[in-house]
């Protein structure tokens, strides 16, 4: 959702007819990055670039999270999720299976297997915790259609309502479809990039 460094050019706004709905249309620059900044943009310090519906930035993929990444942050705190429960399923069952003592005596009687299994259980249960507080309060955000930027300054709901339905396909595409579960499948914009910058210009 990045919005190109240093667009904010009169020969540009012509070009993308952002001005030409009306004399009280006004285009908004950004005096850092000076560039267009759409509606529901911020910008970031880290990116020092203006991302639409920016919701935060995440040191995890050293990138910011925003309206065209959004569903492949989702989907990777819930793969990272799975994961984690998954590796605390085959950790439990490997001690359960080890109750058989003649099984498991050339692992259990190393220290370091136990250790490493123990550290495994621990490490699982803080990124599956973690992940799925993430994922929680993504799917929340969306279905609020309220960034996290946007909750943390209390900005003002001012655009336009849209049903929870809309606004799953506007993050992972439409229609639904298994293709939503897919990081290989990118999500299905209805508008260009031009369009969408100006799109949000009020």
């Amino acid at each position: 959702g990045a919005v190109p460094l240093g667009n904010a050019t009169e020969e540009n706004i012509r070009s993308l007819g952002c001005g030409s709905e009306g004399a009280d249309r006004i285009v908004y620059k950004c005096g850092k990055c000076s560039s267009i900044k759409p509606d529901r943009s911020h910008h970031c310090s880290v990116c020092r670039r203006c991302i639409r519906k920016m919701d935060h930035h995440c040191p995890w993929v050293n990138n910011c999270v925003g309206e065209c990444n959004q569903k492949y942050f989702v989907l990777f705190t819930l793969y990272i999720c799975a994961v984690s429960c998954f590796a605390i399923f085959m950790t439990v069952h490997h001690f359960v299976k080890c109750s058989d003592w003649d099984i498991c005596r050339p692992t259990l009687t190393q220290p370091l297997p136990i250790v490493l299994l123990v550290l495994l259980i621990f490490e699982s249960i803080m990124f599956g915790l973690f992940t799925a507080i993430m994922f929680g309060d993504q799917i929340h955000s969306i279905l609020k259609d309220q960034t996290g930027i946007e909750t943390l300054k209390r900005e003002r709901h001012s655009w336009k309502r849209q049903s929870r339905m809309s606004l799953l396909e506007g993050v992972f595409g439409q229609p639904i479809s298994w293709r939503w579960l897919s990081p290989f499948s990118p999500p299905s914009f209805t508008k260009s990039a031009p369009q969408r910058l100006c799109l949000y210009s009020v």
